[in-house]
């Protein structure tokens, strides 16, 4: 019971909230754990698709994820509750967001199915002559399956537990990557890289099929909505941009150049392989190559220690490599994946049992569906190439709708240029997703799939909450928004301040004494002498002066105290003289921190209002928001 209350936050509504006990440390481990092992698999299949030829495609996809990266810092900073795409979708329209949201499902279910045969993949490899590892590649999805329900009993601990166990993992990952990059540097080379010898439309589907780089943007922005506080902000304002910051700026940083220098690495293998393998024909390294594609970085590690030191060295090397990698690749997808079900059933889009919490505050059925569907996908792929092949369509689609959304959000204070950037980022990955769409048929019925049961399954909630759909107009909409209960709550408080701007003994002054009497409320009599004429040697001076002196200004405040007396109201008497009458009437109304500002209809004739304008027109223009403007006659 003692660690519910530690890891569960009740709001006054007895709403339940998950727990935010995620530093950016963890944030950042688990984001490593998607974004930065990427490479694991991305430099593999880059060669698969283009040889030596592939530099092109590297840099782009290491362009891409730099790009990406920097919209999704903008994004968390905006967007503190998680959700990632599914939240800044949401303005534009719920059905919008709930696309956007299974999108991200498609894709984090093909990422926890590529990461765990990744991952064996990895630590099985060259082991032929160990029974049991060879037993477990020879049926490798299944050993997957298996897998990821261990890490599925490791996610019933919550993200503050599984976080743990990522950041345990991300730091001898990022020391081999080091380590990996070090020992190649010296032999790398720019003599057996090709130019590119396809046409672009080539190049560029080539591109389209290993721009696999990208979910860890859309993982970190799920986790905001269980990352620890600013300081200063709250759970009803909440604010995650610093700590988000620091958990997306080192790992994009290290995504970007790791697989830049080690995709060059992986191209200059042939450089030592020739002393390592006895392998110098080209075909024959290319062929190889190929064969270890699934893991790639491990065959490096083998190759280059090998070379600098030793083949005993290379073997107990690559044996590192991969178990480090294999232990990371399992970490991330499903910990998104819960968080973004569980915001889903928060705004009632998704069924309420995937807001039950364990006593670790994990979402039970979120979890089962984070492990489930990904074991029904192992179940049919054939192969890891047409698994990879499932991966990309779902991560483009749902980036795309974010930073879609996010360009033309008009409720959210992004600056200019980060609409432009919004922009930019859209339109490239929206010629992405139609590629995908266009090449990959069974990427697009996965996908197609996936969003038809979803939409099902929020139809067939509606339905049971009595809840339907209606579409209307704009004005209707916005007569109707989620802000209209506290907008019609009655404002009859004692203690207020009300401010009436006097132009003689009429019937707005008479409202006003109304008004106070039954608000109980202290009234601030207002008559301001407007002077179109001003010299400094006058007698008449600008600003406040006693309203005893003027004759007409006397005779409102005398009336007015007298009635006020008779009626049990408190009134104020306020005088001054101005060139600008509607302009001291608003100073004076902010400066006395009035609730209520009543002035009557403009009476000028047509001539002087084109002349001069109006002053009820001018100050409603001008008025703060936070005082409510009362034009009586």
């Amino acid at each position: 019971m003692a660690q519910l209350v530690d890891d569960l936050v009740l709001d006054a509504s007895a709403g339940v909230h998950r727990p935010r006990n995620l530093d950016w440390k963890r944030a950042a481990a688990l984001l490593y754990g998607d974004w930065g092992t990427s490479k694991a698999y991305v430099i593999g299949l880059a060669f698969l698709a283009a040889g030596f030829s592939s530099v092109p495609i590297i840099l782009a996809v290491c362009a891409v994820t730099a790009l990406v990266g920097i919209n999704y810092i903008v994004i968390c900073r905006h967007f503190p509750d998680g959700g990632g795409v599914y939240s800044s979708a949401r303005s534009q329209g719920r059905l919008l967001a709930v696309v956007g949201a299974l999108l991200l499902v498609a894709d984090l279910t093909v990422t926890a199915a590529l990461s765990g045969w990744s991952a064996l993949s990895y630590i099985t490899s060259g082991a032929e002559g160990i029974n049991w590892l060879k037993f477990l590649r020879d049926h490798i999805a299944l050993t997957t399956i298996a897998v990821l329900l261990v890490m599925g009993a490791i996610n019933c601990l919550g993200p503050k537990h599984s976080g743990s166990f990522a950041v345990a993992l991300a730091l001898p990952t990022a020391v081999v990557v080091v380590v990996l990059i070090a020992l190649s540097a010296p032999h790398l080379t720019t003599r057996f890289l090709q130019p590119p010898h396809q046409s672009f439309t080539t190049v560029w589907v080539q591109f389209v099929g290993v721009i696999l780089a990208l979910s860890g943007a859309e993982t970190i922005a799920n986790l905001t909505g269980v990352m620890k506080l600013d300081p200063g902000s709250t759970i009803e304002h909440p604010s995650v941009a610093r700590e988000s910051l620091k958990a997306i700026l080192p790992v994009a940083i290290e995504v970007v150049v790791g697989t830049a220098l080690l995709g060059w690495a992986m191209l200059s293998l042939p450089s030592v392989l020739e002393k390592t393998l006895h392998l110098n024909d080209e075909g024959t390294i290319a062929a190889v190559l190929g064969q270890r594609s699934q893991d790639m970085l491990r065959f490096v590690g083998e190759q280059f220690a090998a070379a600098t030191f030793s083949p005993a060295v290379g073997q107990i090397f690559g044996w590192i490599v991969g178990i480090v990698f294999c232990l990371l690749l399992l970490s991330t997808a499903i910990v998104a994946m819960i968080g973004l079900l569980y915001m889903m059933s928060r705004d009632r889009e998704m069924p309420r049992q995937f807001r039950r919490l364990n006593r670790h505050g994990v979402p039970m059925w979120p979890l089962v569906i984070a492990i489930g569907l990904p074991v029904v996908v192992l179940l049919f792929a054939a192969d890891f190439t047409a698994l990879a092949g499932l991966y990309a369509i779902g991560v483009v689609g749902a980036i795309t709708v974010n930073v879609g959304s996010c360009a033309f959000n008009r409720n959210v204070n992004f600056t200019w240029y980060d609409r432009v950037l919004f922009a930019i980022t859209f339109v490239i990955l929206a010629l992405v997703e139609l590629t995908l769409a266009h090449t990959k048929v069974d990427a697009l019925q996965f996908v197609l799939a996936i969003l038809i049961g979803g939409l099902a399954l929020r139809a067939y909630t509606l339905k049971r909450q009595g809840l339907t759909t209606l579409t209307v107009t704009r004005e209707v909409a916005q007569m109707v928004t989620p802000d209209l209960i506290s907008t019609m709550r009655p404002r009859l408080e004692e203690g207020q301040k009300i401010m009436v701007a006097a132009r003689g003994i009429t019937p707005v002054l008479s409202f006003a004494l109304d008004e106070a009497q039954l608000r109980k409320a202290t009234l601030f009599v207002l008559f301001v002498k407007e002077v179109a004429v001003y010299y400094t040697a006058a007698d008449t001076r600008l600003g406040r002066s006693k309203w005893q002196d003027d004759p007409e200004a006397n005779a409102i405040m005398c009336s007015t105290r007298k009635l006020g007396t008779e009626r049990g109201v408190n009134v104020v008497p306020l005088y001054a003289v101005s060139q600008d009458a509607a302009a001291t009437i608003v100073d004076l109304a902010a400066t006395m921190g009035v609730d209520f500002l009543i002035i009557g209809a403009s009476q000028r004739p047509a001539m002087a209002k084109l002349l001069r304008g109006s002053v009820a027109t001018n100050v409603a223009q001008h008025l703060p928001e936070s005082i409510q403007l009362i034009i009586s006659g």
